[in-house]
């Protein structure tokens, strides 16, 4: 099949909803086509996110019943998200669930919403399961999105996504794609901001307006984290261990650490791009919208920064796993073990049709 109509299914750790796509793929020519036919985002109720949110403490009958749940849930809004676009000749749904456990050191991960009971209620073929076979292979499970920045975001020298955390994808010189965490975004600045009242700097408007001290900033990037060479992640642990404790030991206003961390940001991201000589960067995530780390960034790099419409910045993540799913059902390769670190490259995936 060198053309394909796939809905992509994202859920996210932030526990918001799950995001929708469906996607034109044309893979007749030498370099991949693409098109976005239609977004949607549905919003969990309180129900479900309590039972996503709790699900790691049920006990395996029940978590299994919640497997099995949760796939209907998926099912049904497929539908939805179908009858409400009035979409047709549709190929196949890639869902990537949600995750419940990701412990790869011990050989397993979790995502839910079993592709059998996607597959039944919407009568299409479903692609599910993407991490397991990596993680079996002794990777990480993760990242899966630098394949698709590679193949749908070609023009670009990197991807940079701006989300919790600053991830970049990109190839070295030898062609070899890599990956890595830079640091924590959304995740430290948002906390700030409830300090305050505020869900986030909406435009990055706190950081533009307080001042920014020279003595914390020094301290954050002077974190042994950032002279460590890739692959590296970063998680929760990370913060709560080094970056929580050097904010709540300084004095200054919460404004103030708003305003610094955002420099940080900026600094560790600029760090990477001029290191690595990368011209023309595409950035996506909420923190993309943050107009004073953008500004802090141009700044201190002669790289290209180019920020992706909301479209891209909002459902990149569904739209790569369409892409993921159709590479399965063309039984080619959708997993790079250069930045999972398994021992081959694979077509991760369970097919249910």
């Amino acid at each position: 099949m060198n053309s394909m109509r796939i809905i992509g299914i994202m859920s996210g750790t932030s526990l918001d909803g799950i995001d929708l796509v469906c996607v034109d793929f044309d893979f007749s020519e030498d370099q991949l086509k693409w098109n976005i036919i239609a977004t949607s985002f549905f919003e969990y109720d309180e129900e479900w996110r309590n039972k996503l949110a709790n699900a790691h403490l049920l006990s395996a009958t029940d978590l299994l019943s919640l497997d099995v749940e949760y796939g209907q849930y998926l099912g049904h809004k497929s539908n939805t998200f179908i009858q409400e676009k009035n979409l047709s000749e549709i190929d196949a749904i890639a869902s990537h669930g949600h995750t419940i456990f990701h412990q790869p050191n011990k050989k397993f991960t979790l995502q839910i919403g079993h592709g059998a009971h996607i597959q039944t209620i919407t009568k299409l073929k479903v692609i599910s399961d993407f991490r397991s076979q990596d993680v079996a292979l002794g990777g990480q499970g993760a990242p899966l999105v630098p394949i698709g920045d590679r193949l749908l975001f070609a023009d670009y020298n990197a991807c940079v996504n701006l989300g919790g955390f600053a991830n970049i994808s990109f190839d070295d010189s030898t062609g070899k794609r890599i990956a890595f965490d830079i640091c924590p975004v959304n995740f430290v600045l948002n906390s700030l901001c409830r300090e305050i009242g505020m869900d986030y700097d909406f435009n990055g408007e706190i950081a533009s307006k307080a001042i920014v001290d020279s003595n914390l900033l020094n301290e954050l990037n002077s974190l042994p984290f950032y002279q460590q060479s890739a692959p590296k992640s970063l998680g929760r642990e990370w913060v709560e261990t080094h970056v929580d404790s050097i904010l709540s030991n300084s004095s200054l206003s919460i404004e103030s650490k708003i305003a610094t961390f955002t420099q940080h940001v900026a600094y560790q991201i600029a760090e990477v791009l001029n290191e690595n000589q990368l011209n023309r960067v595409l950035f996506s995530g909420g923190g993309a919208k943050n107009l004073t780390l953008i500004s802090h960034l141009e700044n201190q790099t002669q790289s290209e920064i180019i920020i992706a419409n909301n479209q891209i910045t909002d459902y990149k993540e569904a739209l790569i796993f369409a892409l993921l799913g159709a590479l399965k059902l063309k039984g080619e390769i959708n997993i790079l073990s250069s930045v999972t670190g398994a021992s081959r490259d694979s077509s991760g995936g369970i097919i249910y049709s």
